[in-house]
C-alpha cells in the first residue's frame, strides 16, 4: 500500500485531506483518491478562515505525533482541501510515529 507521506534529508512530507467545520478534531486514517494519490484524512472543528483551520490542523498533528507545533508548517494547498505538511525532525522516527496512528 502506498503511504500517505514522503521520506526527506531532515524532514517528512505528510498530504492530508482536511474537512473543515467538522465537528470534532480527529484524525481518520488512510484514504486512496480516484487518482491514486494516497492522503491522511483530517476533520478539524475550526473554520476555514484565516487559517484557523490550518491552525487546528498542526494542533492536531503535533500532539497526535508529539511534536512541537514549531516544526510543522502547511507546504503547500493554504487554502485548499488537499494539503502537504512539513514536519521537520527524524524522518525516519516521525514515520514510525505515523504508522502506529495508520495502525489504529
Amino acid at each position: 500500500m502506498n503511504k500517505p507521506y514522503r521520506l526527506c534529508a531532515d524532514h517528512l512530507l505528510l498530504a492530508i485531506r482536511l474537512t473543515p467545520n467538522g465537528g470534532r478534531d480527529v484524525l481518520e486514517g488512510a484514504e486512496t483518491a480516484s487518482d491514486g494519490q494516497v492522503h491522511l484524512k483530517a476533520r478539524v472543528t475550526a473554520v476555514p478562515e484565516k487559517g484557523k483551520a490550518n491552525k487546528a490542523l498542526i494542533a492536531l498533528i503535533s500532539k497526535a505525533l508529539r511534536c512541537p507545533k514549531s516544526l510543522i508548517e502547511v507546504a503547500s494547498g493554504d487554502t485548499s482541501r488537499q494539503k502537504i505538511l512539513r514536519i521537520d525532525g527524524d524522518p525516519e522516527d516521525l514515520a514510525e510515529r505515523l504508522e502506529a496512528l495508520l495502525a489504529r
